[in-house]
């Protein structure tokens, strides 16, 4: 018998999905071109379970449902909020790049994106191994149908295919390790897991075996190295509308699994899963600084910043767990700093790739650097919040960037371990090469002679939300306590069960 509260932890993604299956019925008979009576109901829906994960957020109580098999909790509900909205502005900011390249024809586009958040939710609900599994499924072969959605472009096709393959083989790595822990455990519950490692009765060996594959198979949904191959190809083929869209919200979901398998299940074995995450870490921070330096292409560039970005997410979390001993006062810090980094990165993403696709006309896609050329003589608003997302990437004050930054590098420091200490410092380092690249596009856009006169021109609401966004990377930079608070609280409760 399923009881009130099991659908009360799904009311929203049932909400989701009964909309989603309705949208796609409603646009067989929708005749206009840019699919307006599709997107206005997309975007109501989203504002309707964006709400509702925002009063589940606020009222802080944790529940599980279906036999503890998914979970509503203060840090899932503020991640799917969060990645709900992400997912809103993504719409609002590719819906003329979609209209000018026909890729309106249908409105798969919209009900492909909201599948895609369903898998998202399930993701950060899961406290069961299927149960995450199932929504990695659903979000993975969303995206791949998104990325490969121009069917006449032999680059999105491409990039589609790469992203099929190497993603299946990421996937396999999971349910493998996944496998491995079920069958030394016992169960495929999160917290049964827990205790099962806990009591020392499983063996060592089988466990970190397990371990090593799940681990590789996140760090290819976070997109850090090694298993990073498919994310500049993928970036940079993609249409830019898609780009956004699987660079952006997918980073809170992979977070959310993150937290859950390593943090709420193997904590444990937090010894053996911290030396992987901080090769990862290194390795992230080295090739996605470098190597991002060498690239003209500017979503190409950015794709490599994803990776060096994302490497700060690591340092966050491998710095909850001091020598074995956890230590709830630096678990929370450390946590919190890594999921602080992550919803800002997300807020930042949005409204760069915003400009690029603002840039983007019919027939000419302005994903070159020098396409950026002059844009400060052609439209001194969008070069600002161009400028400032930029700014705001390499750390630099006082954007919410630095501070997001900050917090990582002093849970760290907070460790007094040598190994950490040392790990702030090569960030640091990592940090300041980093800025180079950025700073590059910023000087190609005020000091070079533009390429064309023609001005930037913009639907209202898109104007509207980009400068809300770039105000946004602003504002929690001078003000990042409340938002900051939020992550912490969020993280508190998450710990507490």
């Amino acid at each position: 018998m399923i009881d009130n509260i099991s659908w009360l932890a799904v009311y929203p993604e049932i909400v989701l999905l009964v909309m989603a299956c309705v949208i796609a019925l409603v646009d067989l008979w929708v005749k206009s071109p840019r699919r307006t009576a599709t997107y206005v109901l997309t975007m109501l829906t989203l504002a309707v379970v964006a709400a509702l994960e925002g009063v589940y957020a606020s009222s802080g109580n944790t529940f599980y449902g279906f036999g503890n098999m998914v979970v509503s909790d203060a840090m899932g509900n503020w991640l799917k909020c969060f990645a709900t909205i992400a997912v809103m502005v993504t719409l609002v900011y590719s819906r003329p790049y979609a209209a000018d390249r026909d890729m309106l024809r249908g409105g798969e586009m919209f009900t492909l994106s909201m599948f895609a958040l369903l898998g998202m939710f399930i993701m950060i609900s899961g406290n069961n191994f299927l149960v995450i599994y199932l929504g990695l499924e659903l979000l993975t072969l969303s995206s791949y149908a998104l990325v490969a959605l121009r069917r006449d472009n032999a680059t999105a096709t491409e990039a589609a295919m790469k992203y099929f393959v190497l993603g299946a083989m990421a996937s396999g790595f999971l349910l493998y390790g996944l496998s491995m822990l079920y069958g030394a455990t016992g169960s495929l519950d999160i917290g049964q897991v827990f205790k099962a490692v806990l009591s020392g009765q499983v063996k060592h060996q089988v466990l970190v075996f397990g371990l090593v594959f799940v681990v590789a198979g996140l760090a290819f949904k976070l997109g850090v190295v090694p298993f990073h191959m498919w994310i500049p190809d993928v970036y940079q083929g993609a249409p830019t509308a898609i780009t956004l869209m699987i660079g952006s919200a997918p980073k809170l979901a992979a977070f959310a699994i993150t937290m859950r398998l390593l943090v709420d299940g193997l904590l444990p074995l937090a010894i053996d899963w911290q030396q992987m995450l901080a090769v990862l870490a290194i390795g992230s921070l080295l090739i996605g600084n470098l190597a991002a330096i060498a690239q003209t292409n500017l979503k190409r560039m950015l794709a490599y910043s994803t990776i060096s970005q994302m490497g700060f997410v690591l340092l966050g979390l491998l710095s909850g767990v001091i020598n074995g001993q956890v230590n709830s006062a630096v678990a929370e810090n450390a946590y919190s700093a890594s999921m602080f980094y992550v919803v800002t990165y997300v807020l930042t993403t949005l409204a760069t790739f915003g400009v690029i696709l603002l840039l983007a006309r019919e027939g000419f896609e302005s994903e070159e650097i020098s396409d950026l050329a002059g844009l400060n003589q052609r439209s001194p608003l969008y070069a600002g919040v161009m400028a400032i997302c930029l700014f705001s990437m390499a750390g630099i004050p006082p954007l919410v960037g630095f501070y997001a930054k900050l917090a990582v590098l002093q849970s760290l420091l907070a460790s007094g371990q040598t190994a950490y200490i040392a790990l702030a410092v090569f960030a640091v380092v990592m940090s300041l090469i980093g800025a180079f690249y950025y700073l590059r596009v910023v000087k190609v856009m005020y000091f070079d002679a533009p390429l064309t006169a023609t001005s930037v021109s913009a639907p209202l609401d898109v104007r509207f939300v980009l400068t809300l966004n770039g105000a946004l990377v602003l504002v929690l930079g001078l003000l990042p306590g409340g938002l900051m608070a939020l992550c912490a609280d969020a993280i508190v409760r998450a710990l507490a069960t």
